[in-house]
Parts: C-alpha cells; structure tokens; sequence
C-alpha cells in the first residue's frame, strides 16, 4: 500500500549532493518538500528543477526545507545543476539526493517493489518517478501529487498548495478552491457557527455547511 496523507514520512539516510542526508534529522522543525524526477539531463526536469531554484527566497521565507531526488548519481547530479543554474539563472542550492539504489523510491511509492533499472536506463524506466510531498515539522506527509512524464509541475501551485497546508495546520479550517492567501477560509462543520462567530468575527455564511471566515494572522 502506498504512502497515504497523515502517515510518517519514510525515514532515511543518503548520499546527495550536500553530504549525507539523514531525512528527519535534516526536516528538524521545518516543513519540507521532495520533488522527484526520473533522471538527470532531462528536459522537462531542467525546467522543474530551475523553477525551484527561482523560489528558493519563497520556501525559505516559509519556513520550508525543499530536496530533489533522482535515481542517478551524486557525480552526475553536480555536473547537471551547472545546466539548472544556466536555464534558471539562479543557484540551484538545494541538495539532491543519489538514489540509485532505488531506497528512497521504493520507499515512497514511486515505483514497483520490483523495479528493475539496467545500465544505460532511459527516463521510461523511472517515469513514475514524478512525484511532489510535502512533509509538517511532525514528519507525517500533509500532500502528495504525481505528474506524467509529458506534464511539466507547477510550481506556482506547489507553493499554494504548501501556504494552504500551513494556514490550516492544526486549525479547524480548510481552504476553498483556488484559494490564495489573504482570502477567507472555511469554517470546519465541528466548530458550532455561534463559537466561530465569538471567535473568528462574522462568517459569510453561502450554505448551512459552507462558512468563511477571514483567515486569522
């Protein structure tokens, strides 16, 4: 059975290209991100990877760790961020890490148990690397999305989706679709509408069981 929301993020230790990465202890309080791909050199991935370097000032002021996986090498990983950093025109300061002994794909249900990867493996033997977590300072996985080969991610909407995570971690609140930060939140159904009014101010109250409320600071 595959990772599911609210489980503990598989702990591991790993080569990467900041040394070794032993994963929770790595995390410590913050929230952190991987983002996988299926192999060096690639065109979309490039793309990905440099979209990443670009917002590294927007995850960091998130209080966010982010990490890249492949199933190549630390060597090659090095050599491919000189081509991220020249698409991106931004360093490529995150760590990635050297998964080719397939441990951390495997672990987090990006492949087959029995996956079987040749010398000379081509991005078609790894494409359901394509994987995003994000991952709360309490190491349970909060979201997870998973991308075809031919779909470049989004990174605009892993940003969002992370800021929704965060404005609703530990409160009795979710967010509506396309929400932004800034815009009102929904009021959980536990919380009675007398109590979310004394506490919130006024709801906006669309349907008995769709409240908002102005997202608190």
């Amino acid at each position: 059975m595959g990772l599911r929301i609210n489980d503990i993020a598989p702990d591991f230790t790993a080569e990467s290209t900041e040394g070794t990465i032993r994963f929770h202890e790595w995390i410590g309080d913050s929230y952190a991100i991987i983002f996988s791909h299926p192999k060096d050199f690639t065109p979309v991935c490039t793309t990905e990877f440099g979209a990443v370097a670009q917002l590294a000032g927007e995850f960091e002021a998130r209080g966010t760790k982010v990490i890249g996986v492949s199933v190549d090498s630390v060597a090659d990983h090095r050599k491919w961020k000189a081509d991220i950093e020249r698409f991106a025109g931004a360093p490529a300061n995150f760590p990635i890490i050297d998964d080719t002994s397939l441990t951390v794909s495997k672990a987090y249900d990006m492949l087959p148990a029995d996956a079987y990867l040749p010398d000379g493996r081509t991005p078609a033997h790894s494409s359901t690397v394509r994987s995003v977590f994000i991952i709360g300072p309490d190491k349970k996985v909060r979201l997870t999305m998973t991308y075809p080969m031919s779909v470049g991610r989004n990174f605009a909407e892993v940003l969002r989706a992370l800021d929704a995570v965060r404005a609703t971690d530990g409160a009795p609140f979710a967010t509506p679709a396309n929400w932004v930060p800034g815009q009102d939140v929904i009021v959980a159904l536990s919380v009675p509408t007398d109590e979310a009014t004394a506490k919130y101010g006024p709801l906006d109250i669309k349907l008995p069981y769709l409240r908002f409320a102005k997202a608190p600071a």
